[in-house]
């Protein structure tokens, strides 16, 4: 009893004092942004605002607090803790949703970023943030005029033949409008809201006060990963020159694939805050109506993606991050009828140094193969040290069970799925430690596998094994192109180039047998059909 109630009083007391350190570092977190707003020469106090200052870290206080608080009376792990967890989880989702909404720019970017990680953050801040990708700020026309009065130096009339005044899309950081230039060519005009330029560097500034007193509460939790990451690319994607060099690299880099359309730039109406692209409708990835409307198959739009990132991550090294369904579209060619992917915004890719994309390419391969030796091996060479098997779970989104009796062979099942969303929430600490202890290139990946499962779950593909196989085919090239480079021998080329051409030859024959054993499922299927509704006579 007197045990008990010892306990009782430490964990009381341990709670006071991250109350008390609470209070504090929300005192601390207002005195640095105050002193930063009027201390520093860049920073503008009337655009950054205390409103907006407040509401973050009031926010964050509330957020804080109610994870202290709530959690304290109820025993760990059990079935009370769970539920009440998920709601505290829920609470806090909203309110971050809140957050982001109001403070609009890198908030909702960080915010849909958070949004897209499906299988590393718990199921209610996933689904509770993947609004934010409809709920993007939209300039005025006013505004939208200004900028490309700004920029290009002309009003919209001079420029244009026609300018459409409700924008196609909205996102966090830009908004785009159909136009018509005055030769008669249909153009996308990508507009950057006009605040967010000056807005991007104080967000970053709170974020990362916010997540400094959010450490101090919370010792487990590592989320100066999501700070870093805002800092490095946040400057990138609001080039759009940038973007339009992205665009123009992968085109190049992927023009043999002649299902991929990456649309044109007009490099003479482009600026660092405006971007002209051909105009390319279509339907997103993920809308199984418009497929089957336009009569496309659903499984050759997954194969496709596979071999596009496969292609880009393993063999190049070159990978566009934000794959999520508005910025894919699919749609037929009017002129040949062929089914095309469409690939937009590619302000956010990730470069891999040659280590990185050789030892992920040897780490998939593992997977793959089932050589649990080497996927512990190459796991611990990026950083994941004795989480490994929690890394290969986070690659492959698959359970350890599965990583174990190879993915490959295994098809994912609705419980399996579930389980690994509910198995996020509880190994939060856990996976936010590993996230802060990888390269910062997987960070990027991670979020561009959890976009691509998301796809591949809209369309019901994700139980196909051909994305393995893809990624198994890419992974051999790259790694036989590398030892190519590496020795100058014409004998040990060829050997290099045999063993090549045998692996390649095992994939086409294990991807020939599924599809065998899928005819066959197809025939029993029909048969018994037959069997159950005879012709009448």
């Amino acid at each position: 009893m007197k045990t008990s109630l010892g306990r009782h009083s430490i964990r009381s007391g341990d709670m006071a004092r991250r109350a008390l350190k609470l209070a504090s570092w929300t005192s601390v977190a207002l005195a640095a942004s105050g002193i930063c707003l009027y201390s520093n020469k860049y920073l503008d106090p009337n655009d950054f605002g205390a409103v907006r200052v407040g509401r973050a870290v009031a926010t964050t206080a509330v957020i804080s607090y109610d994870y202290l608080t709530s959690l304290r009376s109820v025993p760990y792990g059990s079935e009370e803790y769970l539920q009440l967890r998920s709601k505290v989880h829920l609470r806090s989702a909203r309110r971050l949703c809140e957050l982001c909404c109001a403070n609009r720019g890198t908030f909702i970017k960080v915010g849909q970023h958070l949004g897209a990680l499906d299988y590393l953050l718990p199921e209610e801040y996933t689904s509770t943030l993947k609004v934010l990708h409809s709920q993007a700020p939209q300039s005025s026309m006013k505004e939208v005029r200004q900028v490309i009065r700004e920029d290009l130096g002309k009003e919209i009339h001079d420029l244009f033949l026609s300018f459409d005044d409700t924008p196609l899309g909205a996102a966090s950081l830009a908004q785009v409008h159909k136009a018509v230039l005055r030769d008669g060519r249909t153009v996308a005009v990508k507009v950057q809201h006009p605040k967010v330029q000056a807005q991007s560097s104080k967000d970053i500034l709170l974020m990362e006060v916010l997540v400094l007193a959010v450490k101090q509460l919370f010792p487990e939790f590592e989320f100066m990963w999501l700070v870093d990451e805002a800092k490095k690319n946040l400057p990138l994607e609001l080039d759009f020159l940038n973007e339009g060099r992205n665009a123009e690299k992968v085109a190049q880099m992927l023009k043999h694939f002649d299902f991929l359309k990456v649309p044109h730039i007009y490099w003479e109406l482009s600026t660092k805050r405006v971007l002209l692209m051909e105009f390319v409708d279509g339907g997103q990835v993920n809308d199984r109506h418009y497929m089957e409307r336009n009569k496309i198959d659903v499984n050759e739009i997954s194969r496709h993606l596979g071999r596009m990132y496969s292609e880009m991550i393993f063999v190049n090294g070159f990978v566009h991050c934000d794959p999520h369904p508005g910025n894919v579209l699919v749609r037929k060619r009017p002129d040949t009828g062929k089914v095309e992917i469409v690939l937009l915004d590619h302000g956010l890719y990730q470069a891999l140094t040659e280590e990185f994309r050789l030892d992920y390419c040897r780490l998939w391969q593992s997977l793959i193969w089932t050589d649990m030796q080497s996927v512990r091996k190459y796991s611990q060479r990026l950083g994941a040290g004795d989480l490994y098997p929690l890394f290969a779970c986070m690659l492959t989104a698959r359970s350890w069970d599965a990583v174990n009796k190879g993915i490959g062979q295994t098809p994912v099942t609705t419980t399996e799925d579930s389980e690994i969303r509910n198995h996020a929430a509880n190994y939060l600490p856990q996976i936010s430690q590993l996230l802060n202890r990888v390269p910062r290139q997987m960070l990027l990946i991670f979020k561009t596998n959890d976009l691509l499962r998301g796809i591949e779950a809209a369309l019901g593909t994700r139980a196909s094994a051909s994305s393995f196989l893809n990624m198994s085919r890419c992974c051999i090239k790259a790694l036989a192109a590398h030892k190519k480079q590496k020795t100058r021998s014409l004998f040990r080329r060829a050997r290099i180039s045999l063993r090549e051409a045998v692996s390649l030859w095992k994939i086409n024959l294990q991807e020939l047998v599924l599809h065998l054993k899928g005819l066959r499922l197809t025939g029993w299927v029909w048969a018994l059909l037959c069997w159950l509704l005879p012709a009448s006579h």
